[in-house]
């Protein structure tokens, strides 16, 4: 059986919204704020995150275009809001990844190799559709890591 690299990029996403809450969920409630050394991430700040830059991933994909400007001071506020308001989290985590999904589906095979110039460079289109991915698992590793310090890691 044949899987295009957006349905495996689609699918995957999915996967690590869905592993990534299970982590979140994972460190009990009253830790979920809790900062492991002082000025360190915590699990609610890592999971904002991703549900801003999955968003934010996709609108860029649906444009086909990195924005001419980029509000830091802005998504710092939100990031923060979307932190002290853990009841929002999981919708926002599902919905964003919901529409990088959509996004990253949206590419077709001929758009994949294409390149877009970003903050940070060169980019493609298929590097853009794999970092929702990519972000969600490599923070749903940093909240493990926190569950593993409190002892809830099974």
């Amino acid at each position: 059986m044949s899987q295009s690299i957006q349905q495996f990029l689609a699918d995957s996403t999915k996967q690590a919204a869905d592993e990534l809450l299970a982590a979140l969920k994972r460190v009990p409630e009253d830790k979920r704020a809790w900062s492991p050394m002082g000025d360190a991430r915590t699990a609610l700040d890592q999971v904002a995150e991703c549900a801003l830059l999955n968003g934010w991933t996709a609108d860029v994909i649906r444009d086909r275009a990195w924005p001419q400007t980029m509000d830091m001071e802005g998504y710092v506020r939100e990031k923060a809001r979307i932190a002290q308001n853990p009841q929002e989290i999981e919708a926002l985590l599902e919905g964003s990844a919901a529409k990088a999904i959509e996004a990253i589906l949206g590419l077709s095979n001929e758009e994949l190799g294409a390149s877009v110039e970003t903050s940070f460079g060169s980019r493609t289109w298929l590097q853009m559709a794999t970092y929702p991915y990519w972000n969600m698992s490599y923070h749903q590793g940093q909240v493990n890591y926190i569950a593993s310090m409190l002892g809830c890691l099974k």
